[in-house]
């Protein structure tokens, strides 16, 4: 095995940031580590806390890496269980979930990112919503909530999510899930926003942080200058936000249902959505999201990883043969896997990307079982 001292990366950043809690600094704006500020929510601090405790203030790497190993085995497990639970797979592709990604292995297991921990509690809460405790789930919604709080990039699950929530319990009975989620994060950030509340919500989610062009995975083939121009950075946000809504329109509502139909009462309307719909929506949601993201680097491939196969399964091309699947998810690893960025790879990853895309686009609804077996 690799050294320790080799392979973790944001790790002694992230336990000089937590010990300055631990110190008595609530202050946002004086948090920081030597990557630079603190960036993450207040669920990231009480975690790592708990984990600076665990490894002797951080010292012990090796059992911090052990600790990330039994995350690792936590998360798949949860993508096991959806993918069991849809059926939409077949078997085989569960070794390139498993096995095949050195590039996962390391986020998870030797870099210790804080990624990991925020997708561990996403799957969690989406094993939830696929057994039809939606209740449960959106007070665990405290899962996804406290996913958020540890990494905003779960947030690109929150329109297909937010979506499905209107579905289920139409919009009087949504506001109070809502508001529950926000309720949690309101009171996760209480100490540092009774400190300096701007100053925590600036650093926490600041949606406008700047990334640098050098660890771009997606965007190598612009000039530096168009990466970090603000008018791009605007025009992907657009992308975004008009590819979600021509997917809610397209695909996410039901057959001849009105958009403005969803915020109506269930029992109004057909039975619940079924646990395929569910998990394709909060996917495609997290996808399109990762295909107009302004930069992607290296830790954020976990961010879909586990995603990728039943997307690729879900897609409308029937004659897209297994093979084909499997090469895109092996174009997909090595975009990944090629370090620094290539002109080559960022290009073959948006490729990949848009073949997806266009299939999922041309996917039609399944039909719906004649009776509902969901709890």
């Amino acid at each position: 095995m690799l050294s320790t001292v080799d392979t973790e990366i944001d790790w002694k950043a992230y336990m000089d940031e937590v010990e300055g809690v631990i110190n008595g600094t609530y202050d946002y704006t004086q948090l920081k580590g030597d990557t630079g500020p603190l960036v993450y929510p207040a669920g990231f601090v009480y975690i790592f806390t708990a984990l600076y405790y665990i490894t002797n203030h951080g010292a012990n790497i090796r059992l911090a890496q052990y600790l990330f190993a039994v995350f690792y085995l936590v998360t798949l497990l949860l993508v096991f269980r959806i993918y069991y639970r849809t059926k939409k797979v077949p078997p085989y592709v569960f070794f390139f979930v498993c096995c095949a990604s050195y590039r996962i292995h390391s986020i998870f297991v030797l870099r210790l990112f804080n990624d990991p921990v925020a997708m561990m509690l996403l799957f969690a809460a989406v094993n939830l919503f696929i057994d039809g405790h939606w209740t449960v789930g959106c007070s665990l919604y405290r899962q996804v909530d406290l996913a958020v709080s540890v990494k905003m990039n779960v947030l690109l699950f929150a329109p297909g999510l937010l979506f499905l929530l209107l579905s289920e319990f139409g919009l009087m009975r949504t506001i109070p899930k809502l508001s529950l989620c926000a309720g949690i994060q309101l009171l996760l950030g209480m100490p540092f926003l009774l400190e300096n509340p701007f100053g925590y919500v600036s650093r926490a989610f600041d949606l406008g942080r700047q990334f640098l062009f050098q660890w771009t995975v997606n965007w190598r083939f612009l000039p530096e200058w168009l990466f970090l121009n603000r008018y791009f950075h605007l025009l992907l946000l657009v992308a975004h936000l008009l590819t979600l809504l021509l997917f809610a329109l397209r695909h996410w509502k039901r057959p001849g249902e009105n958009i403005f139909e969803i915020i109506k009462e269930p029992s109004k309307r057909k039975i619940p959505a079924q646990k395929n719909t569910i998990v394709l929506i909060l996917f495609t949601s997290n996808f399109i999201g990762m295909c107009f993201s302004r930069s992607l680097h290296y830790q954020f491939y976990v961010w879909y990883f586990h995603t990728l196969p039943f997307l690729l399964w879900s897609g409308g091309v029937k004659k897209l043969a297994h093979l084909l699947r499997v090469l895109i998810l092996g174009l997909i690893e090595l975009s990944w896997n090629t370090y620094p960025s290539t002109n080559s790879s960022s290009a073959s990853l948006h490729i990949c990307h848009l073949i997806i895309l266009l299939c999922l686009w041309l996917a039609t609804e399944e039909k719906a079982p004649v009776k509902d077996k969901r709890q």
